[in-house]
């Protein structure tokens, strides 16, 4: 599932391709994924040109000039291409939206949706989601705080949106490997050094992850050498087997709460 790097790299990657332009053209093929009827969807978009793309935890929310934002969610297995005709991409396509000779293709959208909401419903859609971690106010004393009178394991909170927004299971282990920290730690076992351990991992795996385009192998469009180049910097995640880039121990994968959890036994000791 795309998380804050991945949303965040296209939203760069958009803001350059569709910021000040007019939707000319839109087609739903899934009456699931918008939030109206496809004919109602289709009228209300074409003419309205997108003044500025804007991203919220893992949400992407087109900014339209009459007041209202196109929010897109892709959840699992979705991801968005933005080509012409030859480009379509081979795979089904649940919404398409038109830019004159360029199309912005919603993909494999099963779960995920494009939804056009007021300036107020999205106010209300994301009254509960947590604050953002790069937000320049946050601090490791705020970033502390947000888990206070939180039971369960690290993990469980990092990935909870209502916790804190944008994080899913790649960067929460990111993070925790970074912090020498086990992700099924207690987090009423975590002392304050570990809390600024992991304030800072935070702080920096997610900005090299954004600078190197995510880890999702999706490219945005054709040439796109940015998006997913992450992948191949993640230290444990999806490395279950494989050595320890600094001790060379193999990395462990386990559950935490139903979650794959990816973790070296040696640089991430037990509490």
């Amino acid at each position: 599932m795309p998380e804050l790097p991945e949303m965040e790299t296209y939203r760069s990657m958009l803001s350059e391709r569709i910021a000040g332009k007019q939707i000319t053209g839109a087609a739903v093929t899934r009456d699931k994924t918008i939030n109206m009827t496809p004919d109602a969807f289709v009228s209300a978009v074409i003419g309205r040109t997108v003044y500025y793309v804007e991203r919220r935890g893992k949400h992407l929310l087109f900014h339209l000039d009459d007041g209202r934002r196109l929010v897109i969610h892709l959840m699992l297995g979705g991801s968005l291409y933005y080509g012409d005709d030859e480009d379509r991409p081979d795979r089904t396509v649940q919404v398409e939206l038109s830019f004159g000779n360029h199309k912005l293709f919603g993909i494999g959208l099963r779960l995920g949706y494009v939804h056009l909401l007021t300036a107020k419903e999205v106010v209300e859609q994301f009254r509960e989601l947590g604050p953002e971690p790069l937000d320049q106010r946050m601090t490791a004393e705020s970033f502390k705080k947000l888990f206070q009178g939180k039971r369960g394991m690290l993990k469980s909170a990092l990935v909870d949106q209502h916790t804190i927004a944008g994080i899913g299971n790649c960067y929460s282990d990111e993070i925790c490997y970074t912090a020498s920290i086990r992700p099924n730690t207690r987090i009423s076992s975590l002392r304050d050094e570990d809390w600024e351990r992991l304030f800072r991992a935070t702080q920096s795996v997610l900005r090299d992850a954004i600078a190197a385009g995510g880890y999702m192998d999706s490219p945005l469009f054709r040439g796109d050498t940015l998006t997913g180049g992450y992948n191949e910097r993640c230290r444990v995640y999806d490395r279950g087997g494989q050595p320890c880039f600094k001790c060379g121990t193999p990395i462990q994968q386990s559950e935490a709460a139903s979650k794959k959890m990816f973790f070296c036994p040696s640089c991430q000791p037990e509490q």
